[in-house]
């Protein structure tokens, strides 16, 4: 069983990704994830091109005891002409994103995020997806986030990616706290696990996986066939499936097995689940909760 305090609420799923998610059920999935326990939350202006924000921000008012982190490199602005389902996302705010690791760009992101959501600092800032933009994002971007830091406008700074490589060089290159692995220690990709994890705990970094269902596939493989937000090729389609069945013999779901796996390794400092609806988060608490037999990991660890 995952130990829930070392839960992060994801902002991607209530503000829209994949299907538009109206207000009332954005707030009611956040209100069953802070019913359930879940105090800390992950977002960024790329979440429903700002949406996410704006309703983890009303929904917080007037609370206490949480941290949430956001992120840093796409810059919004008003656009009438802002395409519904852009990069994903429905029932979104009329705005488009402009990519920008400028220092300038930075500090403007993250202005704007703190309007945005009504709060006064954030706990984490991350760079997001950097992977075209290195160069110019260790340069000027982490280097403005560390000024944020030492100004008190942040507690933590980090980066936000997919990749393992873009992971690495941060980590060995710039002075960040936090790493947030979205997709790569799954039951399914554990690239993740050879280089970037050691590399973590060498200088004392917090990594926190996300993505750990794989864009659906670990959630039910017979029904849903992304991987990374694509269609899954044949062979991780198949792999998937012969992980359900082996968790069918234990009478466990395959999602509870692909939910708690990343928080059994000692450097996973927090798992970020998604959700777009309150059922969702009690699913994902429920599945949590599930008994897992070490027999069944050692199962699942042969199908790779």
């Amino acid at each position: 069983m995952t130990d829930l305090s070392q839960l992060v609420l994801g902002g991607a799923g209530y503000a829209g990704l994949f299907r538009a998610v109206d207000p009332f059920s954005a707030q009611a999935t956040l209100d069953a994830a802070w019913t359930a326990g879940i105090r800390s939350f992950d977002t960024a202006p790329h979440y429903g091109a700002g949406s996410s924000e704006e309703r983890l921000g009303r929904f917080l008012r007037g609370r206490s005891g949480f941290t949430v982190s956001t992120k840093v490199g796409r810059l919004l602005f008003d656009d009438p002409t802002a395409a519904e389902g852009a990069e994903g996302f429905y029932g979104t705010p009329k705005r488009s994103r402009r990519r920008d690791y400028s220092a300038a760009g930075t500090r403007m992101s993250v202005a704007d995020s703190l309007a945005r959501s009504g709060l006064d600092r954030f706990d984490t800032l991350l760079v997001h997806d950097p992977d075209d933009h290195m160069e110019q994002a260790l340069a000027e971007t982490v280097p403005e986030l560390a000024r944020l830091r030492s100004e008190g406008r942040c507690v933590r700074i980090g980066i936000g990616v997919n990749r393992v490589d873009v992971a690495l060089r941060f980590v060995r290159e710039a002075p960040i706290d936090v790493v947030l692995i979205a997709g790569r220690f799954t039951l399914l990709d554990r690239q993740a696990e050879t280089e970037l994890l050691p590399e973590c705990a060498r200088r004392g970094i917090r990594v926190l996986a996300a993505g750990v269902l794989n864009s659906g596939i670990l959630a039910d493989p017979d029904r849903l066939s992304t991987f990374d937000y694509r269609l899954a090729a044949d062979e991780v389609i198949m792999r998937a499936q012969a992980m359900a069945k082996v968790c069918a013999k234990y009478e466990v779901p395959l999602r509870a097995a692909a939910l708690q796996f990343p928080g059994r390794h000692p450097m996973i400092g927090g798992t970020v689940i998604g959700a777009s609806s309150a059922a969702e988060v009690a699913d994902t608490i429920a599945m949590l909760k599930v008994a897992v037999p070490e027999e069944l990991w050692e199962e699942l660890d042969r199908c790779l």
